[in-house]
């Protein structure tokens, strides 16, 4: 008896990546401009593309490319989460057999110049590379869409307020404490938002996570703020956001370090003040080795006091 081995297709999608498109809408002599970078991505209820070859389901990428572009002059861009949901829902219900789709966006960031009174210009901008954001739309046919949004190459630092101690000490340590130390990361966060509703504003959502981060790292511009750990910043972050923004049901933060060492100027002792602060102090930036500290944060269940 010979028995032969079968194979199965268990998962397959194909799209468009790095589709960019500058969306221009006007109100009155007003002018609003969104820029992104779109990946559309498609699953069919066959693989008979893959098995057979047979491309009679395969709406080529092409297509969805130009879908995005129709899409956008028809609807416009408010925001990258609906934008996002609007191409998904199309591609579910323009092609019945199209079971799952993905839409990722980033968007690049421009603002409003400033005119010599500090007025904002009605239709020029200047690039302002602070952080990029991100969002991402998965909608399954039958079920609701998933709505996750995010920041990336959000690059901050503070040279005081930080510290790491009391960790544990064995034979392989080398690392000392460090009581006062700068502290830089380059902050990566992905919310997912557990509920879409009207009082749901994406844009107003994004701008109040992006500040959060900012207000638990820095803290008041006069005092700052202490931070005794990466991870316990980390963690104050994402209860600020999910305290703030009720739709938001988890919330994923990286904060890699970004390592600035003290120059050792011992090296150097013919010239005479080097071990005073002189104009200040000299660090040499160290990118890797670095610490990486992730961690997810979701809602509990919900307790009632009596």
């Amino acid at each position: 008896m010979v028995v032969s081995e079968s194979f199965k297709i268990v998962e397959s999608a194909y799209g468009k990546a790095g589709v960019k498109i500058l969306h221009v809408s006007q109100q009155g002599s007003v002018h609003t401009i969104r820029e992104l970078e779109v990946e559309t991505s498609l699953t069919l209820n066959n693989h008979k593309d893959y098995e057979r070859g047979d491309n009679s389901d395969i709406i080529a990428t092409d297509t969805q490319k130009n879908t995005v572009y129709i899409l956008a002059k028809q609807y416009g861009i408010s925001s990258l989460e609906e934008f996002g949901l609007i191409l998904a829902n199309h591609f579910i219900s323009k092609y019945p057999w199209v079971v799952k789709a993905k839409v990722t966006l980033s968007a690049h960031p421009w603002q409003r110049v400033s005119d010599t009174a500090g007025r904002p210009h009605n239709h020029a901008f200047v690039s302002t590379p602070l952080s990029v954001r991100v969002a991402s739309v998965l909608l399954i046919r039958g079920q609701m869409p998933v709505v996750s949004a995010g920041i990336r190459n959000l690059r901050v630092l503070k040279t005081t307020q930080s510290a790491f101690v009391n960790f544990v000490s064995d034979e392989y340590r080398s690392l000392p404490d460090f009581k006062d130390r700068l502290f830089s990361t380059i902050v990566t966060a992905d919310w997912t938002y557990g509920k879409i509703n009207k009082e749901l504003d994406f844009d107003s959502a994004f701008s109040t996570a992006h500040d959060s981060v900012l207000e638990v790292f820095a803290g008041p511009a006069d005092k700052g703020i202490f931070s005794p750990s990466v991870q316990n910043s980390q963690f104050l972050t994402q209860k600020m956001i999910l305290e703030k923004i009720p739709q938001v049901e988890q919330i994923s933060i990286s904060m890699p370090n970004v390592h600035y060492f003290g120059f050792d100027l011992s090296k150097f002792p013919k010239i005479p003040g080097l071990e005073g602060k002189c104009s200040g102090d000299v660090y040499l930036p160290v990118d890797k080795p670095s610490g990486q500290i992730t961690s997810t944060l979701a809602r509990g269940m919900i307790t009632s006091k009596l």
